[in-house]
């Protein structure tokens, strides 16, 4: 299993701290340190749609230019963005065997611990 994020972000704290907790174990991957992995968020975007990974409630997202915004129209260019600005990735991405996650929802995750999926 792999998380995708960064690693101050209190939400990526939360769900790191539940998967510890849960004795989960999985590799962090900071898009920081290591940058964004083009094809693993396009993977994402495909599953889930632009709209649902691109963080706009972020403090990045609302910083940037009204031009660079009003040119996220469809899925290129969102993650175009999200390459140039990781801080707009919604947080964290989760790649589990054979199902992927976006953002914490412990509700969520603690009904996917039960069912076993992540692994």
């Amino acid at each position: 299993m792999k998380m995708y994020g960064i690693r101050n972000c209190d939400t990526v704290k939360k769900a790191r701290a539940f998967l510890d907790e849960a004795g989960i174990s999985y590799q962090f991957h900071d898009y920081k340190k290591d940058g964004v992995d083009e094809e693993v968020l396009q993977a994402f975007v495909g599953e889930f749609g632009w709209d649902t990974v691109l963080n706009r409630r972020g403090t990045t997202w609302r910083k940037l230019d009204d031009e660079v915004k009003d040119g996220v129209t469809d899925a290129a260019s969102a993650v175009a963005v999200m390459i140039e600005h990781p801080s707009t990735i919604k947080r964290p991405l989760v790649q589990a065997e054979g199902r992927r996650f976006t953002g914490f929802d412990p509700v969520a995750w603690e009904m996917a611990l039960e069912l076993g999926e992540f692994r």
